[in-house]
């Protein structure tokens, strides 16, 4: 068997780039995604001030059997906890309530709400750049959050930028991305521990992170998709 030649993925610094000072905005799929996927970006934006929101698109409660007690009370406990230890605690959040797994489709009248929904927040709070879950990823609710944010910059008529994320799905060779400050060590693995819900038994069968997923760098890459209006 032939040797596979490594995936080299073209980097620059997010410090080097025009949006090195953007006040940012992070859609997460589900909570854990957000420290999975944009934890780097979460701590650093945070520590300069200029983070203004977190929004979820659903509690997450497709993570276990239907009928588990209070999961999505707990789901919403974990995620302020982790966004605490990423030092966002203070920041707002959105929670959006789409039933997991099942988003909305896209031109149906909830999708228009919400993109409608999200673009005020972004009009509100100044919101300058996105970062959300790619459109590569597997997951039908992360592909519908980029969906989203793309609808709501649309909405929005102001000129923001888009960022993806990847918390399943490979970088790719051919884009371009942008790499965050990195974090305190063993910042992000603190953040992601608070998930309890996925990395125990705790509530009985469910989803288990896998444990490779703990053993994860200290930055993030956030590829650019649009910069709208």
């Amino acid at each position: 068997m032939g040797c596979r030649r490594p995936t080299v993925v073209r980097t620059g610094p997010l410090l080097a780039s025009r949006w090195r000072r953007a006040r940012w905005l992070v859609v997460a799929p589900h909570p854990d995604d957000e420290t999975l996927g944009a934890g780097a970006l979460i701590a650093h934006a945070a520590a300069g001030r200029r983070l203004a929101a977190v929004v979820y698109l659903t509690d997450g409660t497709g993570s276990h059997p239907p009928g588990t007690p209070r999961l999505a009370i707990i789901r919403r406990d974990e995620a302020r906890t982790a966004l605490r230890r990423l030092g966002a605690g203070d920041t707002r959040i959105t929670w959006l309530n789409w039933p997991d797994a099942h988003p909305h489709a896209l031109g149906s009248t909830a999708f228009g709400r919400d993109a409608r929904r999200l673009s005020a927040e972004l009009r509100r709070r100044r919101v300058e750049a996105i970062a959300v879950t790619d459109a590569s990823e597997d997951h039908c609710d992360h592909v519908a959050a980029f969906g989203l944010a793309m609808a709501a910059i649309r909405h929005a008529r102001r000129r923001i930028a888009l960022f993806a994320y990847h918390v399943w799905s490979p970088t790719d060779r051919q884009r371009h991305y942008l790499r965050t400050p990195p974090m305190l060590a063993g910042q992000r693995r603190h953040a992601l521990r608070a998930h309890r819900s996925q990395l125990t038994s705790r509530l009985g069968d469910g989803f288990r992170l896998p444990r490779a997923r703990l053993a994860m760098p200290s930055f993030d890459l956030l590829a650019l998709c649009e910069t709208g209006r």
